[in-house]
């Protein structure tokens, strides 16, 4: 029985690990022929020999999204692999450093700023010109996230890149909806990926709470109590209403929706997956 994106042709950028992988394996089950985009090669080889291995179509293709050369290099490339381009789902992402506004390096935000909003806005720049070469229209998902829509204390330059990602997706969506290009956004809550883990390991009590009164012996048994893994585990859990994280699977199964024809008239949205996070 065919796939809701049957026969459809899918770049997925960070797409070797994470919510990019569980997408890859997603997107793969739903016959989708699909080229991976990562920084790292490895792991976006071993899995797109992995889809081979299950009966699927993927190829992969080494892509920093931050340079506008390799994200033009991976649109001719899966043009050449497939003939053309049908879908998107841009979802490299990186999470920066953890800090609060006033203690934001400069260095911190431009990179955040570059591969999460700048890095979006080079792949649909790419994508979109392919997609009105063809005249057929197509599908763009941007991940963007709860960060772009309540206060992430700590990683503000983060939050402003998501936020931005949001918006950028609405413009275009009015902008190319005559053309019949769909573009719609995702905004994961807290969701079990190596990103948060990284995220988690750099969060400390000052930096959640800025300016608020220090006692030295209390603040240093919560940064210790903050550091353990169950702690950690406890802080994932509390963060959603349903009292766990989200897998990746979740997110990627929306990012397959959004893409397929069911999602026909879905066009300049932002899909808040999170658990109830935001609702609380």
């Amino acid at each position: 029985m065919p796939g809701i994106v049957d026969n459809k042709v899918v770049i997925i950028t960070g797409g070797a690990t994470g919510i990019g992988r569980a997408a890859v394996l997603a997107f793969a089950r739903e016959g989708a022929r699909i080229v991976v985009a990562d920084i790292l090669d490895l792991q976006g080889e071993q899995l797109t020999g992995q889809v081979r291995g299950s009966g699927g179509e993927a190829r992969f293709i080494h892509c920093d999204v931050t340079q506008p050369d390799e994200v033009q290099s991976l649109v001719v490339g899966t043009v050449a692999a497939f003939g053309r381009l049908d879908c998107a789902f841009n979802n490299a992402g990186f999470e920066g450093d953890f800090a609060p506004t006033l203690e934001c390096s400069e260095e911190n935000f431009d990179r955040s700023i570059a591969i999460n909003l700048k890095g979006v806005w080079l792949c649909m720049k790419a994508e979109m010109l392919q997609m009105l070469e063809q005249k057929s229209g197509g599908a763009i998902v941007n991940t963007a996230s709860v960060a772009g829509v309540v206060a992430e204390r700590g990683f503000p330059a983060y939050a402003a890149a998501k936020a931005g990602v949001i918006q950028l997706t609405r413009t275009a969506a009015v902008e190319y909806a005559t053309s019949g290009i769909r573009v719609n956004a995702l905004c994961p809550g807290v969701i079990s990926t190596p990103m948060i883990e990284r995220a988690l390991a750099k969060m400390n009590i000052q930096g959640m709470t800025p300016g608020a009164p220090r006692i030295p012996l209390v603040s240093w048994f919560s940064e210790q109590l903050l550091g353990t893994a169950p702690a950690k585990k406890m802080m994932l859990k509390m963060m959603s209403p349903m009292g766990r994280p989200g897998l990746p699977e979740e997110i990627a199964e929306a990012a397959v929706f959004l893409c397929s024809d069911k999602a026909a008239y879905m066009t300049g949205q932002t899909m808040i997956i999170d658990g109830g996070m935001t609702a609380a």
